[in-house]
């Protein structure tokens, strides 16, 4: 688990894309001037792209997409994306591995920032919204880790080899919730501004990373149900009334490296094209169908044709090159069509790299408006019932992929609609999974109605069990510290 000093990637530079060789320095004489508060944050950012690297083996932001049942593959030899997507896994999936040890080597990275900053001479205020900045992080990481993992160590402090949390046990869930309010709580009150078009966290960040921790948290597995609702909506609504973030016209710009952290990019993981590339790129595209500049087309990911072919009828997001595209032209000839055989994900793929640079400069968005939207018009249907504001904030969303708005519906029947819409809207963006565990639901896309997790069966045949409801811990970890308890049936 990476939570010593050595797992520490001080930068020397100001700019938070670029790490520098951190061998100089020891977390003794490391934070001494106000270079080393700011470089310390950066490197927390960090390990959030360590999960999005990808190629033939696949990659590990792909294990919650695959746990749906709504993506599938070509890439016959990534064995990872296999164990998930055909309810196989084991404690041995690398794609578990990543994400476990990248996302603690940030929380160990953002305990040395909280832990040390303090101790440096420094403006107040930028300590204070630096210090803010690492609490969003440290939250962000254990958010993901406690979703996926349920029953995961709690460390709050810089540990070393000799510490007696070097090997922690496991933190009751709801500890671990309280740690991410807590952190998410100075986050908001540390000055931050409502957006930060470089990409640092922000307070239109925090404020929405809250609204969707207390929309999980009135779910399972804690059910803490209405009051936890209402603060969903509360602070979701605070954003909405912000007049910060509105919608893109067209959902282009939702793959437009030019919009990158403004208009409805709330939060986003950051790249720079020639400095630090998303190399997702090459898992989007179909398996060798010459496509594309990249060297490497490995059909990694894409939908099911269930899927994409479940959106209702006039949906714009279903149709060509909006959300998936099956048709593209020849690498060598953008004349010729080529006929792609599946469902490709077009809402993450970089044009202008795929036909000549080879070299994206695309963010992954981690929180757009659409999301704050959609977890308003749920949580306040929760608390309130069908209102007005509910209604315009789903609306929002399907008039923009120019469907009929709801209206005149129950609130079990409004329920259903928003986290349809939840599906259609938000699928791979990493967010799908996370609302079936929270809602102990899936969706049928044939019958298109909601049914219980445990005996959901998806469209090529597996069937949901009760320990998809998370995902193993890795054998490494489990070998590594004898005090953790694997989850139930891994």
């Amino acid at each position: 688990m990476a939570f010593t000093g050595g797992a520490l990637a001080l930068s020397s530079c100001s700019e938070f894309l670029n790490e520098s060789d951190p061998s100089n320095f020891t977390v003794e004489n490391y934070f001494t001037k106000p270079e080393h508060a700011r470089s310390s944050v950066n490197a927390i950012y960090a390990s959030m792209r360590d999960p999005l690297s990808s190629g033939f083996g696949g990659g590990a932001w792909m294990m919650t997409e695959f746990a749906t049942g709504l993506a599938a593959t070509d890439l016959g030899q990534a064995v990872n994306s296999y164990f998930v997507k055909d309810l196989n896994n084991t404690s041995d999936n690398g794609y578990g591995q990543t994400i476990w040890a990248s996302y603690y080597r940030g929380i160990g990275n953002a305990n040395l920032s909280i832990a040390k900053i303090p101790e440096i001479t420094m403006d107040s205020n930028e300590a204070t919204r630096l210090l803010g900045e690492a609490h969003f992080l440290r939250a962000w990481y254990y958010f993901e880790l406690i979703r996926m993992f349920g029953h995961i160590p709690l460390v709050t402090e810089p540990i070393s080899l000799q510490s007696e949390q070097l090997r922690p046990l496991q933190a009751d869930p709801e500890a671990v919730y309280n740690l991410i309010i807590a952190d998410l709580t100075v986050a908001e009150e540390a000055g931050l501004p409502w957006r930060d078009p470089s990409g640092r966290v922000s307070l239109g960040a925090v404020k929405s990373l809250l609204a969707e921790v207390y929309l999980t948290m009135a779910g399972y597995p804690l059910q803490k149900g209405e009051a936890y609702y209402r603060l969903a909506a509360e602070k979701a609504e605070e954003v909405i009334n912000s007049g910060t973030f509105e919608l893109f016209d067209d959902y282009a710009s939702l793959h437009d490296p030019s919009m990158k952290n403004i208009i409805e990019n709330i939060f986003m993981i950051q790249f720079k094209t020639q400095i630090i590339v998303p190399n997702w790129q090459v898992s989007i595209i179909p398996y060798n169908k010459n496509i594309s500049q990249y060297a490497d087309e490995t059909g990694g990911i894409y939908a099911t044709a269930d899927f994409a072919e479940s959106y209702e009828p006039g949906d714009l997001r279903a149709q060509e090159k909006q959300f998936f595209f099956t048709q593209f032209t020849h690498e060598s000839n953008r004349n010729q069509v080529v006929d792609l055989g599946g469902y490709f994900i077009w809402k993450l793929f970089d044009e202008v790299a795929q036909t000549t640079t080879a070299n994206s400069d695309l963010n992954w968005s981690v929180i757009r408006y659409a999301n704050v939207l959609l977890t308003f018009a749920e949580a306040s249907n929760e608390v309130n019932g069908p209102t007005a504001a509910a209604y315009d904030a789903v609306n929002a969303i399907r008039s923009r992929a120019e469907l009929d708005d709801l209206e005149n519906l129950s609130k079990e029947n409004l329920r259903e609609a928003i986290w349809k819409e939840r599906w259609y809207e938000l699928c791979f963006e990493n967010k799908t999974w996370y609302d079936m565990v929270r809602l102990r639901k899936a969706y049928n896309v044939r019958t298109k109605q909601f049914e219980d997790f445990v005996g959901h069966r998806f469209t090529y045949g597996p069937v949901l069990r009760e320990r998809e409801l998370l995902f193993p811990i890795p054998t490494s970890e489990v070998r590594n510290n004898t005090n953790l308890v694997q989850n139930s049936g891994y």
